[in-house]
């Protein structure tokens, strides 16, 4: 490429209240096309991202601030709220906060909302897309902007008008969101994505599996969608082998019922059953919004009723160090997600630390444990069935430390985010020089 590339990423914040594995995705993205000379702009919608930046010589701001747009949304008096009204809606510090309360990050019950950030600049939320799109074009200059997800579909038709630059998209996990809805709301949600798909100039999934799926429910043709994977830098994990550390089991994601800790928890408990898993204990991780503590009350309420209060230890810090901490203290992982993964973070991340995983037949689960060798599948996902594949995986240790290699080599090998970068750029490439803006300038 003759020089590098001006590109805008606009990422959802999760306020970093829980392990967002979409949020972490963008990340890594960003910081190897940064460490490949390539300037990145990080904006964040919603909420915060993990960390603050400053990308430029101001601070970058949070648009679509959560609690300005839901009230205005809600509330038709707050959409003529005067301007330092919402600057305070908007401090990093009220929205990180925001972050911790139910309702947050939950699609259902915001089903209009939804339905309103699709309509872009016949939404309710016009006022802040011209701010969003406004400040783009006063400080940045981008080659391509790139949305962080298929729900953001709403702005794209703006961006080009005012930018003039190709807006490309990720696909993952937009189903997580979507499918809880109200039926009546979920094909209206849908419908528009398609629509409003039509000012993406190309579609990136990030696993084989999920590029078919929506294809299906967007209509996507086959020449508008790429497949570029997730990816992590597995030379910043420090490798260990489960030989070395005790027979204990983690989750590592939202503490949540979508994600299927309780059937883990149950597992766990049928586990513990057998006197030849004693010393096994179960390591928790992840974080929480305000909507998910019913529930892991009502998992550790279980837990204590078996005795095993003693066996499962929380892990609070889930970020850089933290994360490396929990992973030298556990020999395998497994985050049962009840419908699947458009992909899972988690599952490199454990792989380059020397952890094999345990995880459903579903979504891209078996796609990324074939392509990387670092664990097994198993079917149906029911915690029976989970108990039998770690006992599986737990019985053997040479097995175990053998497929602890063999995830460690397949991430270097399929999922190191240079080569899915590259992969990246070629996309960028191809779409601004159709597009003339290299040419151009």
């Amino acid at each position: 490429m003759s020089r590098a590339m001006r590109i805008i990423q606009i990422i959802p914040g999760s306020g970093g209240s829980f392990y967002c594995g979409n949020c972490l995705r963008d990340s890594k993205f960003v910081e190897a096309l940064r460490a490949s000379d390539h300037q990145v702009t990080k904006i964040p919608m919603y909420l915060p991202l993990f960390a603050d930046e400053h990308d430029l010589t101001g601070e970058i701001p949070v648009f679509y601030g959560a609690i300005s747009i839901y009230l205005k949304q809600q509330f038709p008096l707050f959409r003529k709220a005067p301007a330092w009204l919402d600057r305070m809606l908007n401090a990093k510090p009220m929205l990180k906060l925001a972050s911790r309360f139910a309702g947050s990050t939950r699609a259902a019950g915001l089903e209009e909302m939804t339905v309103s950030m699709l309509l872009g600049e016949e939404g309710q939320q016009k006022a802040e897309l011209d701010k969003m799109v406004d400040w783009i074009a006063e400080h940045c200059k981008p080659d391509v902007i790139h949305l962080s997800n298929a729900l953001l579909v709403g702005l794209a038709l703006r961006l080009r008008e005012k930018i003039g630059v190709p807006v490309i998209c990720s696909l993952q996990d937009e189903d997580q969101w979507v499918d809880v809805m109200q039926p009546s709301s979920r094909k209206m949600v849908w419908d528009l994505m398609s629509k409003r798909g039509e000012h993406i100039t190309k579609f990136i999934a990030v696993s084989s599996w999920y590029a078919e799926e929506m294809k299906k429910v967007m209509h996507l043709p086959e020449e508008r969608l790429e497949r570029v994977h997730i990816g992590v830098y597995p030379e910043n994990y420090s490798f260990r082998l489960p030989s070395e550390k005790k027979r204990n089991i983690g989750y590592v994601s939202r503490m949540c019922h979508d994600l299927g800790m309780d059937i883990l928890v149950d597992a766990f408990i049928l586990l513990k059953q057998d006197r030849a898993f004693d010393d096994v204990e179960l390591h928790i991780t992840g974080g929480s919004t305000g909507d998910d503590r019913k529930f892991i009350h009502s998992q550790k309420r279980r837990i204590h009723q078996h005795g095993l209060s003693d066996m499962v230890k929380y892990h609070g810090d889930f970020e850089a160090q933290g994360l490396k901490d929990f992973f030298s203290e556990v020999a395998v992982i497994s985050v049962p997600v009840r419908k699947g993964e458009a992909f899972g973070i988690y599952l490199l991340e454990s792989m380059s630390s020397g952890v094999p995983v345990v995880q459903p037949a579903l979504g891209a689960f078996p796609e990324i444990v074939a392509l990387s060798g670092g664990g097994i599948t198993y079917e149906p996902n029911t915690p029976e069935a989970l108990v039998a594949a770690l006992k599986q995986m737990l019985s053997d240790p040479q097995q175990l430390d053998d497929i602890a290699r063999k995830g460690r080599e397949g991430v270097e090998r399929h999922f190191h985010v240079e080569g899915q970068v590259h992969k990246m750029l070629e996309v960028y490439k191809s779409v601004t020089q159709e597009a003339g803006v290299l040419v151009s300038r």
